[in-house]
């Protein structure tokens, strides 16, 4: 009966776990998560909508949840008609926001979208300009279950309780990221910091002085400090825990890196990589995937977990002892990677979507999404399903698999950029106004 009762309280204890998304992609950086949401939903006849909350000001960051609270960001602008420009384009153009700006946390009920607090961590006019597409509350908030960290950029580093209470803040610097020919264009920051044990990591990337560090949860003490050799980037960085320890994987513009999480000293680089990076790292079978889609590089790597030194590969080499299988060509510029079962996926700004075999390389298939459009959310996956969202407000679902095989298309009437989070068998979708709970009806969360 005693083994009974301790097997029902570790299940328990599992599914409790299964229903965190405590970061930007959820546990580990991966995009999966472990329910079952819904294939179809529709927002104006509200099948299989549970909710949809307003939430204000601008942000492209994605909510992160624990137990039965949601966490999101914003910046609230008082110029209520910010310019905001989706699809597909080039430009380099910055949006100089010069009105004041309130920066918030917010927390939510996971059960019916109330909000229980929302607090204030800075305000004033932003100290950097912003790309059209982006936000000045880009990164997405992390929580362990005690502690929930905001990162705003040149606003600072906040750490609140889960009861709201401010625990401590840190001013980084001015995180100018931007075209690395013109300082004058800044895009914003958009990394997410990410949290190890009783303490969180940020990666800062700018026009110059890059650093990555890692912060005590508790006292927001700083543990230890890497100077990069860095331009700006964007991408969030992935922590991978192996038999050799836990190692914090960043995307680099000039080399991506592999640091130990516990001391920040440098275990691995390699190159070449595009000059503009936006996607984080995803690690499975033993591997750590990174790509990106930017000129003049626009690689896909696929990397064995603790390896260690230069791993550049020789000229002509596709894969070494320490690179399972790369290529130099097929990177995708916004949208993380993502691995389910067997399978790599990578999905292009413009819609296609591509599945190589994750252990070989070997491409399955290259399908376009829909009719086109605009993509820069990752996608995320449960049930065997994938969750492609496009910047017009489309959720198309995709059977993971060898076959591509489309399940759905589900029309949203916003704008999305976040990537969506996966609670149990709920689906987060975060648009410009709103964030939306879909799960099959039925009673409860």
């Amino acid at each position: 009966m005693r083994k009974q009762m301790l097997a029902s309280l570790f299940l328990a204890a599992m599914s409790a776990f299964a229903q965190n998304w405590p970061q930007f992609r959820g546990p580990n950086s991966g995009g999966i998560g472990e329910g079952k949401p819904p294939v179809q939903w529709d927002v104006e006849k509200g099948t299989n909508v549970v909710w949809k909350t307003a939430i204000p000001g601008l942000s492209v960051a994605s909510p992160v949840v624990w137990g039965d609270r949601i966490y999101v960001v914003t910046a609230v602008g008082t110029d209520t008609n910010q310019t905001f420009r989706t699809g597909l384009y080039g430009d380099t153009d910055s949006v100089n926001d010069k009105t004041a700006h309130a920066w918030k946390v917010m927390a939510l009920d996971k059960a019916n979208g109330k909000v229980l607090w929302e607090q204030t961590a800075a305000s004033g006019v932003p100290k950097t300009k912003r790309h059209p597409k982006s936000s000045q509350a880009s990164p997405s908030p992390a929580t362990n279950g005690k502690v929930v960290v905001a990162y705003f950029g040149s606003e600072g580093l906040y750490a609140y309780s889960t009861a709201g209470r401010l625990l401590w803040k840190k001013d980084l610097g001015l995180q100018n990221a931007g075209w690395f020919f013109d300082p004058e264009s800044e895009w914003g920051a958009a990394s997410s910091p990410i949290i190890h044990k009783n303490s969180v990591i940020v990666q800062c990337d700018r026009q110059k002085d890059s650093f990555v560090a890692a912060f005590d949860l508790d006292s927001g003490k700083e543990l230890w400090r890497t100077a990069r050799t860095e331009i700006p980037t964007w991408g969030t960085p992935t922590l991978v825990v192996g038999k050799d320890g836990a190692e914090v994987v960043t995307n680099g513009s000039k080399g991506i890196r592999g640091y130990d999480a516990d001391t920040g000293k440098e275990l691995w680089t390699l190159g070449p990589n595009s000059e503009v990076v936006c996607t984080t790292p995803v690690a499975a079978n033993g591997l750590i995937y990174v790509t990106a889609g930017y000129p003049p590089v626009q690689p896909i790597y696929a990397i064995k977990q603790g390896a260690r030194g230069d791993l550049t590969l020789k000229a002509g080499s596709t894969s070494s002892e320490a690179i399972a299988w790369s290529y130099s060509r097929g990177g995708v510029y916004l949208p993380s990677p993502i691995v389910v079962g067997d399978h790599l996926y990578t999905l292009g700004n413009n819609g296609i979507l591509t599945a190589y075999d994750a252990k070989t390389g070997t491409r399955v298939y290259q399908q376009r999404v829909g009719m086109g459009g605009s993509y820069a959310a990752a996608p995320v996956a449960a049930g065997g399903r994938l969750y492609l969202t496009s910047e017009d407000g489309d959720v198309y679902v995709v059977k993971a698999g060898a076959q591509f095989e489309l399940l759905a298309h589900n029309k949203m009437p916003e704008i999305l950029m976040a990537t969506p989070a996966i609670s149990g068998d709920v689906l987060l979708v975060r648009g410009h106004r709103h964030l939306y709970a879909i799960r099959q009806q039925g009673p409860g969360l």
